[in-house]
């Protein structure tokens, strides 16, 4: 399957810049995979639409200020906390200007926040321990929030670039199916027999970037960290065996889901990495359904979404959003695919 085939063509103007005030009044595309009906309605009505019994697993992960000025003028872009280097503050990082970030390199970025190179990665990336007395107070002094290309903010913080129900801090882009939940929200799902479950899976750049190679099974997929606790799985367990539909919001969600599942459907559960690559083809083992939002061309969440729907069924309904003038990525509207 060619990447080309998971193209299409988006004005400008349905890039959202800003996020819906309030959160919860953004637009909600809902397709039903059994009937083939399009609805057009507001999220905060989600819990009216779903089923009673129906289970929301949302990805708790919190967005940190990755993005860091050297005292000297140069950038440096947290990536991931290092899998190799488990002791202290050290990350894989981006840094621009290369040939001032050598290995052994002490570089100042604040009073009593510094950072040392250990090494630097095949792929270019450095391996960057952090000293500091206090480092989360540090990056919250220091940094920046880490916001995609396409959308224009100068401000340091953006807090709408967070879920309500954000809590382990570790991302670098945000969740963004979540963005639309609200407190009310939440009490209506609660109230209406919805059952909410977290798990963690930690966003990294390489989840909004396009596929390059021609081929996507040629597509060298990003590692991310995921978390999925004992007692979380015994439950989705219960559940999926109780005949409970089981959703996924957003793609962080899912993925964290069908990586811990066994092919008899089972979750089993699991710390550590997925490379998990799902496109169509792929045979779900969990989920039953999933709330996104509208995503970039060419890139593995549409092709992941197309793994729910087809291929052909993701571009027309990305050509009825259009028409209809949903607002497309991260600060964009959603979709419900049941």
């Amino acid at each position: 399957m060619k990447t080309s085939d998971f193209d299409y063509h988006l004005p400008k103007s349905l890039v959202a810049q800003r996020p819906a005030v309030p959160r919860d009044s953004s637009r909600l595309f809902i397709y039903n995979r059994d009937t083939g009906e399009v609805q057009h309605r507001v999220f905060r009505e989600l819990p009216d639409i779903l089923d009673s019994g129906d289970v929301l697993v949302v990805n708790d992960t919190k967005v940190i200020p990755a993005r860091l000025m050297t005292k000297e003028g140069r950038e440096v872009f947290l990536v991931r906390k290092s899998p190799l280097y488990k002791k202290g503050n050290t990350w894989e990082c981006l840094v621009r200007g290369g040939k001032h970030f050598l290995k052994g390199k002490v570089f100042d970025i604040g009073k009593g926040f510094s950072g040392e190179i250990l090494d630097i990665l095949e792929s270019g990336e450095r391996v960057i321990k952090f000293h500091s007395k206090n480092f989360k107070q540090d990056l919250e002094k220091y940094g920046a929030t880490p916001l995609p290309p396409y959308i224009h903010q100068e401000s340091k913080k953006v807090p709408q670039y967070q879920t309500v129900y954000a809590k382990q801090a570790g991302s670098v882009a945000a969740p963004t199916a979540g963005l639309h939940f609200t407190s009310r929200v939440f009490s209506k799902l609660k109230k209406r027999g919805i059952t909410v479950e977290k798990i963690t899976l930690h966003v990294g750049l390489g989840t909004f970037a396009p596929v390059k190679s021609e081929k996507i099974e040629d597509h060298d997929m990003h590692s991310e960290l995921f978390s999925l606790s004992e007692k979380t799985a015994e439950r989705l367990n219960k559940f999926k065996k109780e005949g409970r539909r089981i959703v996924a919001v957003g793609s962080t969600s899912c993925r964290v889901l069908e990586s811990c599942a066994d092919s008899k459907g089972k979750l089993k559960s699991k710390s550590g990495e997925t490379d998990i690559f799902i496109y169509p083809g792929y045979k779900f083992r969990f989920i039953d359904g999933m709330l996104t939002n509208f995503h970039l061309p060419k890139s593995t969440l549409i092709m992941l979404v197309a793994a729910i729907i087809s291929r052909k069924k993701v571009l027309e309904i990305y050509e009825i959003a259009k028409k209809e003038q949903y607002r497309f990525y991260s600060f964009g509207d959603a979709m419900l695919l049941i």
